[in-house]
């Protein structure tokens, strides 16, 4: 049974750092690996994604130069960096695996999905 697990999210200013991990009961080195958020009354949406070689990385436009995702394959975690959060970043963030190559964007090409995190930024 695969399972993501997330953490770290929380209650933060706007400004501040956080940083979010995926715990995969998977070896994450032969998935590509994905964050996506949800705010209330909206679609899921698509954050962050890495290939499974780690070379290949892409950022939802509203995140970029802001947001890091990397993976860790000898702890099968995969991180998502958030700096200079805003309260637009608010939002549960869920970690998805799948065994397609390349980075992979859209959430209907994902096997696996944790339970999610709540990120609640204030103003």
């Amino acid at each position: 049974q695969v399972q993501l697990v997330e953490s770290g999210g929380g209650l933060v200013q706007a400004g501040v750092s956080l940083r979010l991990s995926c715990a995969a009961s998977i070896r994450v080195s032969t998935y590509a690996m994905g964050w996506f958020r949800q705010a209330p009354g909206k679609e899921r949406e698509f954050v962050a994604a890495i290939s499974w070689t780690g070379i290949s990385t892409l950022y939802a436009d509203s995140v970029k130069g802001r947001f890091t995702i990397s993976r860790d394959n000898a702890k099968n975690t995969v991180y998502l960096q958030m700096n200079i959060l805003k309260p637009e970043d608010t939002a549960v963030y869920y970690c998805a695996a799948t065994k397609a190559i390349g980075v992979v964007t859209s959430r209907r090409n994902y096997d696996y999905w944790g339970q999610g995190t709540q990120v609640t930024v204030s103003s």
